[in-house]
């Protein structure tokens, strides 16, 4: 799709933790179109131009929904967090991104976030059930603190609800309460620690991640070493900041563990 530059009504903000806030937009739905896994670029000024994730499928209503990690202590977090606030429209550019969910395939999806990564994946999670409800889904979310999974029910009700979606629960610090549930399961440390004992073969695997470019790449080492296939695998990181070899083979992999 060609990058549009359009006017979005604001029509709801909501906190959903005191770091995490959910933005809903409305504009002319021909112009809101997107696929799964892409994000619009919000005006801050004349000069400033902000990427986030669109954390909803499009359903052709006109409507989309964004996560947004407020940082008080950087600027433009700020004046973001104000602008929105206090606007009724903003000035939005869309789409953007090449990491979309993969419609023509019908392999397990394996899905990765860190953060507000969750954002992407909940729009693939919702085109993938919409389109091939029985598309088996292994959602893999992390954060330092549970508490910080600021919607951990959604993710917790597509486990409950489908047989086909399972839901890891990955926090840094020990979880209060610990984590259960129907296909669902938790894990303690580092998203890439977590991934290397809790998975074993994920050559079937469409995979999909989003988070920062330290946090992807440790995770594309792993699945590496667990069979991840190069052409397989997708991240807007890839496109921001590339690198090479993208997925290490075995040698580069022992290699590197030696060191």
């Amino acid at each position: 799709m060609t990058p549009r530059t359009l006017s979005c009504q604001v029509t709801a903000v909501e906190d959903l933790t005191p770091d995490v806030f959910r933005v809903r937009l409305e504009g002319r739905a021909e112009a809101m179109a997107h696929e799964p896994g892409q994000y619009l670029e919000l005006k801050l000024d004349d000069e400033t131009w902000v990427p986030f994730s669109i954390a909803s499928a499009h359903v052709g209503d006109g409507t989309l929904e964004l996560h947004i990690q407020h940082w008080p202590e950087r600027e433009n977090s700020a004046r973001l967090r104000e602008l929105i606030v206090v606007a009724h429209h903003l000035t939005v550019r869309l789409p953007g991104g090449d990491c979309v969910l993969d419609t023509t395939s019908r392999r397990p999806l394996l899905l990765i976030a860190a953060g507000t990564g969750f954002a992407q994946l909940k729009a693939i999670v919702e085109a993938s059930l919409h389109e091939a409800p029985e598309r088996p889904i292994e959602l893999w979310w992390a954060a330092r603190e549970r508490r910080d999974l600021y919607l951990e029910s959604l993710p917790r009700q597509w486990a409950e609800q489908h047989e086909n979606v399972r839901f890891h629960v990955v926090t840094e610090a020990v979880p209060e309460p610990p984590v259960s549930g129907e296909r669902i399961q938790g894990h303690l440390g580092r998203i890439d620690q977590a991934l290397a004992s809790g998975l074993e073969d994920v050559s079937g695997y469409d995979v999909y991640l989003s988070g920062s470019p330290g946090m992807v790449y440790a995770c594309v080492d792993v699945l590496a070493s667990l069979g991840l296939e190069p052409n397989r695998v997708f991240s807007d990181v890839f496109a921001y900041a590339p690198r090479q070899p993208l997925v290490p083979t075995a040698g580069v992999l022992r290699r590197g563990s030696a060191r």
